[in-house]
């Protein structure tokens, strides 16, 4: 049968979206696109915040629509929102035929061709029983998820031939007050570094040139298996596969970055020089209120000794502004902190108030609107302070990779720096080239020659 799926969400969640479509045609179905000609579609949803959940629904609507005009026999719903809403789900959505949780992504394939065989009102359930409430219960407690892949389980990447991301670890064993996170993802788990280092190798071979590293906490890589300084032996293990160009490591944590990764970092020279390190906010106040394990002052010492031991280093980070409490003095904080640090890259989140998380237990005092308000405050100071860096930056000469063509005109190639991660990042687009002798994964030297907005323009160097 013809599977098509559609990923929402993070990089997290498109891992778990290709191991899906990796079984599926491991076990004979075709993959297609287009979700008219689909006889199974299945949606993957991310539950994260309000818009987050939304854009689920709507996803999950708008491929139900296509068994009423389309190919579709079947609705599968998977992922955070699955995990999350599943009884829910079954019951306000009725085209939907299974819904698979976080840790039920390798029942993908049993759960296909299971669906509500035609004058039943409930879907036909076999063997581990889809559509149901959690599995068991311990003190009234359902269990969390513990499904973990690995480099045996195949994968069919979704991302452009020349990245791919990697899947360190799962779960999370914080208790931030504003996320759903662990209840969906269950808790930390580390993959062992041999199975990391094997997949690394035939991601490689099959022509991947830039790995990014994934978890919800990436630098707590080994920790949970009583393995210090795991993750910097894993960089040195990596850097020295071939065929690999750049190593990026995403979603890092304020209290679990040390020494020893930030030296491998520093002296792993297809390791990028990229920190992304989401720091919520800046006032001690509403640090505490988040129940986030560190303070404007921890937080100022950490990024000047990320600078200080590697060179050159980019820093991004996210904030969430309009946080129950919060205080105009604390935006002013905030901001008085993203003008001391200049970072790269930034991000701003409005707080969404989410039933089972401990935040939700406070009012949500601060109107939409002002939360709107604090959040462009924040990314006007950023485009700023941005301008002015990118101006410094005009006729330097340096290396990016070509991620394809850029839409708006056949002569122009986008591409990146080692200092900017793909879909989350600004671009760098290439002019006066001749886009047939640069092929997506190519690197190439260049020189910036303009800016426009976050981006960056430049040219070839020959």
């Amino acid at each position: 049968m013809k599977l098509g799926l559609i990923s929402l969400g993070c990089p997290k969640n498109l891992v778990d979206s290709e191991v899906m479509l990796g079984l599926a045609k491991q076990a004979g179905h075709e993959l297609t696109q287009d979700a008219a000609q689909a006889d199974i579609l299945v949606v993957n949803t991310c539950a994260f915040i309000d818009k987050a959940k939304q854009e689920s629904i709507d996803a999950i609507l708008e491929m139900a629509q296509h068994k009423k005009d389309g190919a579709c026999r079947q609705l599968i719903v998977t992922g955070c929102m699955a995990e999350r809403y599943r009884e829910e789900l079954k019951k306000e959505i009725p085209e939907i035929d299974v819904v698979l949780g976080t840790g039920e992504v390798p029942e993908i394939v049993n759960a296909i061709g299971v669906g509500r065989p035609e004058g039943r009102s409930q879907p036909e359930t076999f063997g581990a029983t889809f559509f149901k409430t959690k599995p068991t219960v311990r003190n009234a407690e359902p269990l969390l998820p513990t499904y973990l892949y690995d480099a045996d389980t195949p994968r069919f990447l979704a991302t452009p031939r020349h990245y791919a991301y990697i899947k360190v670890a799962e779960g999370c064993d914080y208790k931030c007050a504003f996320c759903i996170i662990p209840k969906l993802r269950g808790k930390y788990r580390s993959r062992p570094a041999d199975s990391i280092v094997r997949e690394a190798r035939a991601l490689a071979a099959r022509g991947v040139k830039e790995l990014l590293l994934i978890s919800q906490d990436t630098t707590f890589y080994g920790i949970d298996l009583g393995q210090r300084g795991a993750l910097a032996r894993l960089l040195r293990s990596l850097n020295a596969i071939d065929g690999l160009e750049w190593i990026r490591l995403l979603y890092l944590y304020p209290t679990t970055i040390d020494d020893e990764t930030l030296a491998a970092i520093a002296e792993c020279e297809k390791v990028c020089k990229y920190i992304d390190l989401p720091l919520q906010h800046a006032s001690n106040a509403v640090l505490k209120r988040m129940k986030r394990p560190g303070t404007r002052q921890t937080y100022d010492a950490l990024l000047t000794r990320i600078r200080e031991c590697v060179a050159g280093v980019a820093l991004r980070t996210t904030f969430i502004v309009g946080f129950p409490g919060e205080a105009d003095a604390d935006v002013e904080e905030l901001c008085g902190f993203v003008g001391d640090h200049a970072f790269d890259h930034v991000g701003v989140f409005t707080y969404s108030h989410e039933e089972g998380t401990s935040a939700f237990g406070f009012d949500d005092d601060v109107p939409a609107r002002e939360k709107t308000a604090r959040r462009n405050r924040v990314m006007s100071l950023q485009k700023r302070l941005v301008t002015t860096r990118q101006r410094a930056r005009i006729g330097e000469r340096t290396r990016v990779i070509v991620d394809g063509p850029s839409g708006d005109h056949d002569l122009v190639l986008r591409a990146r720096l080692a200092t900017q991660a793909p879909d989350i990042d600004a671009s760098v687009f290439l002019t006066e080239c001749d886009p047939s002798t640069l092929a997506p994964g190519d690197l190439a030297k260049v020189e910036l020659v303009g800016a426009r907005g976050y981006d960056f323009i430049a040219r070839p160097v020959l």
